[in-house]
């Protein structure tokens, strides 16, 4: 299924997806899958991964050129997620702002819905 609707991408996340993709060397219909799996110290946790191809029950994302693979499980929490690409003092990497997000933790990798 296609849609370009549930979450967002920042430009700035979009740049660092597409050169992410660049560098990985996936082929033409290459996408990031974006993921909620259980774990992390507040039950849980996001995952980003490059992948070449959907898998036949993913929801198929395109935001700013950029496709972004959803599976079943993920779309419920992803609702309104912001996902940004931040560089900082601290470090750089990708952000999430979840407005559905019940709770979090002082790591910041997790959170509860």
């Amino acid at each position: 299924m296609e849609s370009t609707e549930i979450l967002t991408l920042t430009p700035n996340a979009v740049e660092k997806v597409e050169s992410f993709i660049e560098e990985h060397g996936a082929k033409t219909g290459a996408g990031i899958r974006v993921a909620v799996l259980p774990g992390g110290c507040s039950g849980f946790q996001y995952g980003l991964n490059i992948e070449d191809e959907p898998e036949a029950d993913d929801e198929i994302l395109k935001l700013s050129g950029v496709r972004i693979f959803v599976d079943p499980f993920s779309v419920q929490y992803l609702e309104g997620v912001e996902i940004d690409y931040v560089t900082s003092m601290m470090g750089s990497g990708f952000t999430f702002s979840n407005p559905n997000a019940t709770g979090g933790c002082g790591c910041g990798s997790s959170f509860t819905a």
